[in-house]
Parts: C-alpha cells; structure tokens; sequence
C-alpha cells in the first residue's frame, strides 16, 4: 500500500488521537534513549567516528520526537508542516514523529 494516496477516501481522515500519539512518541522516546545507552555501553567496542554518527542520529531524532510532542500539546499534529494536508494516519503508525506527508518529504530530500 502505498502511504502517498490513501486507498479508501476515509483513510485520510483518519486520525491518532491525542492520547495515542502521545503513547506512540513515549514509545519512540524510550526505544531511542535506550539506543543511546546502547551506544554509550558498547564504548571502545566500535570506532568512535561510528559512534558519534549513531549518537548525532539518535539524537536528532529524540529531538524531533519532542517537536511532535509540542504539536500534540498545540494542536497541531498530524498536519504536514509543508502543505497543511492532513498525514495519514498509516504514516503516523510508522513514523509517529514526523512533520511531512510522504510527497512533501520527498519534495524536501
């Protein structure tokens, strides 16, 4: 299935709720800080020029974690930042962090 058009009309309007979106991005949170402590423990174990990137993306994602957090509090969630369409809610399942539907993204890269 493709996330670029919904399947059925009603697809697209589907929508996380908050407390749902909240839970998706506590889940996400915990998975990457957990990451972080991963990479902190394997230490010398691994090249430290390879640890730096892994920590930096991790990193980065933890704080685009938090930005969606900022756009549940605000109302705003679930709306891409680029277009103001709303996302579909199997992107979301996917990538509960993200600010862009999948042709904006691509737009972006």
């Amino acid at each position: 299935m493709s996330l670029d058009t919904p399947s059925q009309p009603a697809t697209r309007l589907a929508r996380l709720t908050p407390h749902e979106a909240r839970q998706r991005l506590a889940d996400e949170r915990t998975s990457r800080l957990t990451q972080l402590q991963a990479i902190d423990e394997a230490g010398a174990d691994v090249g430290e020029g390879v640890m730096s990137a892994q920590k930096d993306t991790v990193k980065r994602v933890l704080a685009e974690i938090e930005a969606a957090l900022g756009r549940v509090q605000n109302g705003s969630y679930g709306n891409c930042r680029t277009c103001a369409e709303p996302i579909p809610v199997e992107r979301l399942e996917i990538l509960p962090y993200t600010p862009y539907c999948v042709p904006c993204q691509r737009k972006a890269v």
